[in-house]
């Protein structure tokens, strides 16, 4: 049995734990034995996880990288699961496990750098190049990030491996589910729907700059789907109203099975101004859907602009409104860039890829270690 144990921050709703939840439920009833360790768990993927066999331990929150009383956790379950490979993502869990998997010699240290960094300082930086001399392996979740890891972090390009992130194939929504939420929506055929996905934070996912190309374009039949729940839905509600398009927006919440909602769009639009990968995008591509979305991170690689969708500026809600405004017009258009879209997230982005790539890492670097 490989015993795997992976550390991060949060455990809740994030791309981050959506990847780990297909992990476990990959690696279920195999060779793997998976753990995780986080600050805290909540929420619908926790219990998925814990659902597949993954046993999730809290920690507590995490106050700086040499925050000792949390490492000694850490080490504490290091010693009881004895684990062949640490895996680290998000900045705390690359901290714990860096320094944890060398303190207790674990023998496979791997870490995973999930975001667009923009921000991230100088010290910051330092670090992640000091921690990585500990790891066999350092995952970039994109191409954009691998090149934030060689360029800016300065880590050995022999370290830095490219895994693009995944997302499930979705299941099959029938058509009364459809109707069910057309008609709890007030949706009727002649509405035109654009649709977006994420947790409800504005400062990083700009749903204001949807808001305002929706006020700016003054079509009746244009609606916007805002599916998540988050800290800024009464903001994004007041600006709603203070734009005067209250009729033109639907509000539905967090909902865990997002399938459903992709059916009701006509396009997918995705306004970040900052994205390390951005999973909604590949899911809209796999919904058939057209994909406009900002040139900001890992979306420039998703989306093949005026292939498979439309890139713009970030913070531009006036050149939003202009794709939004063609899509509007050219629907045989529409569709044939989100048929392509569907053939490239295919071929690239799903689940089962990026379980066979990890899976293969993890042996590899076992072998060289002669496990």
């Amino acid at each position: 049995m490989i015993r795997v144990l992976h550390i991060m921050s949060t455990i809740t709703g994030g791309g981050v734990e959506r990847r780990r939840l297909s992990l476990a439920k990959a690696f279920k009833g195999s060779n793997f034995q998976m753990k995780l360790a986080g600050t805290f768990k909540g929420g619908a993927i926790a219990e998925q996880i814990e659902e597949n066999g993954v046993e999730i331990i809290e920690v507590g929150d995490f106050n700086g990288p040499f925050h000792w009383e949390k490492h000694r956790k850490i080490q504490k379950i290091i010693d009881e699961f004895q684990p062949h490979i640490i895996h680290g993502a998000v900045f705390e869990g690359v901290t714990m496990a860096a320094i944890n998997g060398l303190i207790k010699r674990v023998p496979v240290v791997i870490l995973e750098e999930t975001s667009d960094p923009q921000n991230r300082s100088a010290k910051a930086d330092f670090l992640l190049r000091i921690f990585s001399w500990t790891a066999d392996r350092f995952i970039a979740i994109a191409p954009n990030v691998a090149d934030y890891l060689r360029n800016t972090a300065k880590i050995s390009p022999q370290k830095v491996i490219t895994i693009n992130n995944g997302v499930q194939i979705p299941r099959q929504v029938s058509e009364i589910e459809i109707q069910n939420l057309k008609n709890q929506y007030a949706i009727t055929g002649d509405d035109f729907i654009v649709g977006t996905v994420g947790r409800l934070e504005n400062e990083v996912k700009k749903f204001t700059d949807i808001l305002e190309a929706i006020k700016q374009l003054g079509l009746p039949r244009l609606k916007l789907l805002l599916v998540g729940g988050g800290r800024d839905e009464q903001l994004l509600k007041h600006k709603t109203r203070e734009l005067g398009i209250e009729g033109q927006v639907i509000f539905t919440g967090y909902h865990f099975d997002t399938a459903p909602y992709y059916k009701l769009m006509n396009i997918f639009c995705i306004a970040s101004q900052r994205e390390g990968f951005g999973l909604v995008a590949a899911e809209g591509m796999l919904h058939h859907l057209p994909v406009l979305a900002t040139q900001v991170g890992g979306l420039q690689n998703v989306v093949v602009n005026g292939e498979t969708g439309f890139l713009v500026p970030p913070n531009t809600p006036s050149m939003l409104a202009e794709k939004i405004h063609y899509f509007y017009h050219h629907p045989e258009a529409a569709a044939n860039m989100g048929e392509s879209g569907y053939q490239r997230a295919i071929q690239n982005y799903t689940e089962e890829r990026y379980v066979k790539e990890v899976e293969a890492l993890y042996l590899e670097l076992l072998k060289k270690k002669g496990i």
